[in-house]
């Protein structure tokens, strides 16, 4: 009985451990382009931008049609009782007289005070917007995925430097508890190795839930469900290859206001209103247009000592045909018009208003961006001094501890330093490189990394 009760305890054991190893090794594994791209496929944001540009394109559609001539055609069947007038006789008749109707007609606008064509250029330049709409939202999905991707990779790399400084505990530990046994060591230093070491324990734990989290924000900008197995592949980012641009502030604007969607999208919104406004001026013209129609019908009554015409021959001794000219002139419209023309006009400034906002707002981005870089490549060049300063102290404290010469509280200050120096420098090191890309961004540059 017990050996069989191990033997089950095995057999759980081995075929979790085949689960965990499957599972491992089916981990989804991305790097950034395949990020951005997935990103990019599943944004709802990108979906609503990509609805709204087909919404302007049949928009569009429908004000193109309003040059076309219209045409419909119909037909309709009925009975009639009790006394009415024989369309055959004109005769008052107390019979069930059965009837067919066919009609059709066209109409034709010639002029309408431009309404149809500014509302046409309306359409286009909407259509336009639309289109920048949907690059503005895939940059800003991009570099959303950027940092995030980045957010992994340096959390990744601090979960390291809490391993390496766990490990280093330990090391130090397991020597000093030979010493301690030995009798060369207090068993204080002991003691106080393993509260440090419980203490990195702790610090690893919480780097590890730190990656945990930053991996979940990426696969939810992705809309991919949380996978604990998810692993993103490390470029080789080398920061001696990264350089700020040397273009000032006011060049770094004037050149990104020409090419970013967004601002273009901002001008166009201005044209667009003033079409808007001369559409809405063109109600107060007259309108001309054209118009033409047919009809015939078929009566199942019949005169009498007359054979009853057929169906066809019916319908093309009655088909009757006209034609008009219209002209329509506002004369009181209830304010009607005018109210149009004002809220066409208000729209208007609410874009140049808009337009102005987001060119604002591009100035003030560019100058975070701009004074970022620069304070982050000046901390990233700091830590770059201070761990190799904190790397020979730290050597030289080792040195010292193992010969004695020191006390565990100077040691582990000295380890503590250092470890913090190199959580530091990993941290100055990805924020200067993301800050760097914002930059090559409002320049142009492909936003990869």
């Amino acid at each position: 009985m017990k050996h069989n009760y191990i033997l089950g305890l095995l057999l759980l054991v081995f075929f979790s451990t085949s689960e965990i190893k499957a599972q491992s090794s089916e981990s989804l594994t991305l790097d950034l382009e395949s990020c951005i791209e997935i990103a990019l496929e599943n944004n709802l944001t990108l979906k609503r931008s990509q609805v709204n540009q087909a919404l302007s394109e049949a928009t569009l559609l429908q004000s193109q049609g309003q040059r076309l001539p219209s045409f419909s055609a119909g037909a309709s069947s009925g009975y009639r009782w009790g006394r009415s007038i024989n369309p055959v006789t004109n005769l008052f008749e107390t019979n069930r007289i059965g009837n067919v109707n066919v009609s059709a007609n066209s109409n034709l606008t010639i002029f309408a005070g431009q309404q149809i064509t500014n509302s046409i250029r309306q359409a286009k330049t909407d259509i336009e917007i639309s289109q920048l709409n949907v690059k503005t939202t895939e940059n800003n999905i991009t570099l959303n995925v950027i940092n995030l991707f980045i957010n992994v990779i340096f959390a990744e790399e601090q979960l390291k430097i809490s391993k390496n400084q766990m490990a280093s505990t330990k090391e130090q530990l397991g020597n000093t508890t030979k010493l301690v046994d030995a009798g060369s060591l207090p068993i204080a230093n002991k003691l106080d190795l393993q509260a440090q070491n419980a203490t990195n324990e702790l610090e690893v734990l919480n780097a590890e839930n730190n990656l945990r989290g930053a991996k979940l924000n990426l696969l939810q900008a992705m809309q991919l469900p949380f996978d604990p197995y998810f692993q993103v592949i490390a470029p080789d980012l080398s920061v001696d290859e990264i350089f700020i641009s040397g273009q000032s502030v006011d060049e770094i604007y004037n050149y990104s206001s020409e090419i970013l969607p967004q601002i273009k999208a901002a001008e166009l919104g201005i044209e667009s209103a003033e079409y808007g406004v001369k559409a809405a001026k063109g109600a107060f013209y007259p309108t001309l247009g054209i118009g033409g129609n047919i009809f015939s019908n078929y009566v199942d009554r019949t005169i009498p000592g007359v054979d009853r015409p057929t169906f066809i021959t019916q319908i093309e001794n009655n088909l009757s045909q006209a034609a008009n000219v219209s002209l329509s002139i506002p004369v009181f419209s209830n304010f009607r018009n005018k109210s149009a023309v004002q809220r066409a006009r208000l729209q208007k400034n609410l874009s140049e208003i808009n337009s102005f906002e987001v060119k604002n707002q591009l100035r003030q981005d560019i100058e975070l961006a701009f004074t970022n870089a620069i304070a982050s490549d000046q901390s990233y060049r700091s830590s770059l001094i201070r761990v190799a300063a904190l790397e020979e102290s730290f050597r030289i404290a080792q040195q010292r501890f193992d010969a004695g010469a020191i006390n565990f509280a100077d040691f582990q200050l000295a380890q503590n330093n250092l470890f913090n120096a190199q959580a530091d420098l990993i941290t100055a090191k990805y924020t200067y490189i993301f800050r760097v890309k914002v930059l090559d961004f409002y320049l142009g540059n492909p936003l990869n990394i």
